[in-house]
C-alpha cells in the first residue's frame, strides 16, 4: 500500500473536502459558523476540479423550479439565524418582498443556483478551484493511519498535497447513459442540455428524441418543444405516461431529519421496503403541473393537425447508432416487441445518475474499508466509512449513503443537518487524537 510516514513539519488540516457542490459548500459554512460561535479554529480546505462554482449548469432552464422548499437551503434547518440563508440572500439582492408576494416555497432553479454562488463566494478563501483530486494516501505513524495525504492536480498539471485528519468525499453524481450508448456531438445526457444547445449555433434540428420518464426528461421535452418551434420532439417512455411525484405532507416525512436515524436503525428488509414504497417521492416522477402542460400541448397539436410533440409510451431505447450526421434510434414497443428505427438529429438521454464510487480515490486503502454482503460500503450513523482498527483518521461520505441513511442521501433536504453531524464527529475525533502538527490557519488563507 502506498503510504506517507508521519512528518511533524507538514501542516495538517482538520478537514479536506473532495468536491465543492452544495453538500461541501454547506459543510464549509458550518465550519465558518462553528468558528464564529465556538471561538476555536477548524482548519479546512475544499478541492474542486471545476474552475469555479457550478451546480448542474446544463439544466438551468429559465422557468424550471426547485422541487424542494427554500427552507431546506444550506443552513436553515441547522441554524435558522444564519446569515447564509436563502432569505438573507434575497434581502441582500433586494427581492425579499417580491419573493414573499410570489407565495411560493419553490424558487426558480436558476435563482437557487445564484444563491449557491453567492454563498460560495463568501467562503471562497477555503476553496481551491481547478484542483482535481487524484488519490488519497494514508499517513502512518507507529503502524496506525493517523491522517491522509490528498493529492490534487491543477489545470497546469502541478500536483499539490493536502494533509488531513479527516477527508469528506462529496464527488456528486455521475450521469448514467443507457447500455451501449456513448455520448457524442449528437448523443447527449440531459446534464449537458444547455451547453450542447448553445453549440448548435442557431441551427434547428428537424427531430429530437428524448429518452426518460422523470422530471429531467419532462423538462427537456418541454424546453426543446418551445425552443425549436419547427422541430419534432419525440419523448420515449417505458410506462404509459409521466407519473406524478408524491410530494404530499405525510409522504414527505421520509425526508425528515428524524427519518434518517429511523432508517439507519431499521432492518435490511424494512429499508428495502421503505425505498420501494417511497421511491415515487424522488425517482422517475414529474411535477403534476408539468405533466398537465405537456398533455395540453399534445392535445392542442392533435386538434390543430400539426403533431410536433409525440410521446411514445411503453417503449424503450434498444440501440443508438451515431454516424456523425444523424442518430439511428432503434425503439422497441414493449407490449409487442416490434422494433422501429427513428432517424434523429439529436438523442437526449434523461436517464438519471449514479453515485460516485467512494472507493475510487482510496486505492489500496479501500481494502481496509468494510463492505456489506452486497459489496456496498458500511457507513456509521455519522456518515463515516467503517474501517479496520488501524485507520484512526476519518473518511466521511456526502452522497452514496442511500442504502444506509435513506432517500435524502444525495438530496438537499438534510444537507444542513448532515454537515453538522459530520463536523461534530470529525472534531470529536480530532480532540481525542494525538497532536500531529501545529495550526495551519495562516496557510489556509494564503
Amino acid at each position: 500500500m502506498a503510504q506517507t510516514r508521519h512528518d511533524l513539519a507538514v501542516p495538517v488540516y482538520d478537514l479536506v473536502g473532495v468536491g465543492f457542490g452544495p453538500s461541501n459548500l454547506a459543510l464549509a459554512i458550518a465550519v465558518v459558523e462553528h468558528d464564529d460561535t465556538a471561538g476555536a479554529g477548524v482548519d479546512a480546505v475544499f478541492l474542486e476540479r471545476q474552475p469555479g462554482f457550478g451546480w448542474h449548469r446544463g439544466m438551468l432552464i429559465e422557468d424550471a423550479t426547485m422541487q424542494v422548499s427554500f427552507l431546506k437551503d444550506l443552513v436553515t434547518l441547522r441554524n435558522p439565524q444564519s446569515s447564509f440563508s436563502f432569505l438573507c440572500y434575497l434581502q441582500e439582492c433586494g427581492r425579499l418582498i417580491d419573493f414573499v408576494n410570489h407565495k411560493s416555497l419553490f424558487p426558480l432553479r436558476i435563482e437557487f443556483h445564484n444563491y449557491l454562488e453567492w454563498a460560495a463566494t463568501r467562503v471562497d478563501a477555503m476553496v481551491r478551484y481547478d484542483h482535481e483530486v487524484t488519490r488519497v494516501i494514508p499517513v502512518v505513524a507507529d503502524g496506525v493511519v493517523e491522517a491522509f495525504d490528498v493529492e490534487a492536480r491543477d489545470g497546469s498539471g502541478a500536483v499539490s498535497t493536502f494533509r488531513a485528519r479527516n477527508v469528506v468525499l462529496a464527488g456528486g453524481l455521475r450521469p448514467a447513459l443507457p447500455p451501449g450508448v456513448t455520448a457524442s456531438r449528437r448523443v447527449w445526457h440531459s446534464r449537458d442540455l444547455l451547453t450542447n444547445v448553445e453549440r448548435l449555433d442557431g441551427a434547428e434540428p428537424s427531430r429530437f428524441v428524448v429518452v426518460g420518464a422523470g422530471q429531467s426528461a419532462a423538462e427537456v421535452t418541454a424546453f426543446l418543444h418551445e425552443r425549436y418551434p419547427r422541430s419534432e420532439i419525440y419523448g420515449v417512455l417505458s410506462r404509459y405516461g409521466y407519473s406524478p411525484a408524491d410530494d404530499t405532507p405525510f409522504a414527505n416525512r421520509i425526508f425528515d431529519p428524524d427519518a434518517v436515524g429511523e432508517f439507519f436503525a431499521a432492518s435490511p428488509r424494512v429499508k428495502s421496503m421503505l425505498l420501494n414504497y417511497h421511491g415515487n417521492t424522488n425517482y422517475s416522477v414529474v411535477d403534476t403541473e408539468l405533466i398537465e402542460t405537456l398533455y395540453r400541448r399534445v392535445y392542442r397539436e392533435k386538434v390543430l393537425g400539426n403533431p410536433r410533440l409525440r410521446l411514445l409510451n411503453v417503449t424503450r431505447l434498444a440501440a443508438a447508432d451515431d454516424d456523425g450526421e444523424r442518430v439511428a434510434v432503434t425503439l422497441e414497443a414493449m407490449l409487442t416487441g416490434e422494433r422501429t428505427v427513428l432517424p434523429a438529429d439529436v438523442l437526449v438521454c434523461a436517464t438519471g445518475y449514479r453515485p460516485a464510487d467512494p472507493f475510487e480515490l482510496l486505492g489500496d486503502l479501500a481494502a481496509r474499508c468494510e463492505r456489506d454482503e452486497h459489496g456496498l460500503a458500511r457507513i456509521d450513523r455519522d456518515y463515516r466509512l467503517r474501517t479496520d482498527d488501524g485507520v484512526r483518521a476519518g473518511i466521511y461520505l456526502q452522497g452514496g449513503t442511500e442504502h444506509t441513511h435513506g432517500l435524502s442521501s444525495s438530496l438537499l433536504s438534510n444537507t444542513a443537518l448532515r454537515c453538522a453531524e459530520i463536523l461534530a464527529s470529525a472534531l470529536a475525533g480530532r480532540d481525542a487524537a494525538p497532536a500531529l502538527s501545529g495550526p495551519v490557519r495562516a496557510g489556509l488563507y494564503a
